[in-house]
């Protein structure tokens, strides 16, 4: 199979497009030839090397976490999902920038997305919802999304909106009428949020989500009043240090399956911000790495 992948640690010019052993599934897994793959910013820290004695890798690597395709294979004990069925998921850490890879978590891809919706939906929506579940019910409560442009915050306000919030979501200004069309109500973030967000919310902010490691945990338990009101999917040594929730993705095929329901609802539709063909993979890394996207960025395969 086609795939990239850097044979060491380094920049984005380390990645290369070159032929690699085709996988297969192992229990309780499945193969899916991919369409599209999202960049997630566990892809370029990995290929930096900033995670790797953190994460050691086995070199070269293929980036990627999460994907979008049609299963093409099917491992023992795997029940609900027949070949050719179009699916998007999760595998390891690595593997998903290919023409095939293995996944572990998958849901039935909505036909409301497109492929690319689809490849950006994995990562995205098991972290939003995992970060909105340690809050506890969102139905009538004010909800404070740091960084909602980018692809977990985007997620997270569709989903806290699906789900009965009135959503606050902090962004530069450029995009404050994406928030807009998310369902949020826009501000921007850094010095004088409490005071803008008491105009905004004037009972207060129940719960806050953290998904920018801005350095903004300190005020959210200032503004919300409580750490365990907080959860962060960012700034982990933070969190701990304030005892906030602090909340790591996790390969879930039900959390998958909801979102993939929202999607076919209309309530949940994965934003692109930039999509790049499979020979164009460091670029979209390079991308990704300037931050601040508004959305996903995917890699067509």
């Amino acid at each position: 199979m086609r795939a990239a992948r850097f044979h060491e640690y380094g920049g984005a010019e380390s990645l290369v497009i070159e032929q690699a052993s085709d996988p297969h599934p192992g229990l309780g897994e499945i193969r899916v030839r991919v369409a599209a793959a999202s960049v997630n910013p566990i892809d370029w820290k990995l290929r930096a090397g900033t995670l790797h004695q953190l994460i050691p890798l086995e070199l070269p690597a293929i980036p990627g976490r999460d994907a979008a395709g049609v299963v093409d294979e099917i491992g023992d004990g795997v029940q609900g999902v027949s070949i050719g069925d179009r699916v998007f998921g999760l595998g390891g850490v690595t593997g998903a920038t290919a023409e095939l890879v293995i996944l572990s978590a998958w849901a039935h891809a909505p036909d409301t997305w497109n492929d690319e919706q689809a490849a950006g939906a994995g990562l995205a929506s098991v972290t939003a919802m995992r970060g909105l579940h340690a809050l506890g019910s969102l139905a009538g409560r004010t909800l404070l999304v740091e960084g909602a442009a980018g692809g977990v915050g985007g997620a997270a306000v569709e989903i806290a909106v699906a789900q009965g919030a009135t959503v606050i979501g902090t962004a530069s200004e450029r995009n404050h009428e994406f928030l807009t069309s998310l369902g949020a109500v826009p501000t921007t973030y850094g010095p004088g949020l409490a005071r803008r967000l008491s105009a905004l919310a004037p009972h207060g902010v129940d719960i806050a989500l953290d998904t920018a490691a801005s350095g903004s945990l300190d005020d959210l338990v200032a503004i919300t009043g409580d750490p365990t009101r907080v959860a962060t999917v960012a700034d982990h040594a933070g969190g701990q240090r304030l005892g906030t929730h602090v909340v790591n993705a996790e390969n879930d095929s039900t959390l998958l399956s909801a979102a993939a329901e929202l999607g076919r609802q209309g309530r949940y539709t994965p934003r692109i911000e930039q999509t790049y063909p499979l020979e164009r993979i460091a670029d979209a890394h390079a991308h990704a790495e300037r931050g601040r996207t508004r959305g996903k960025i995917v890699i067509c395969i």
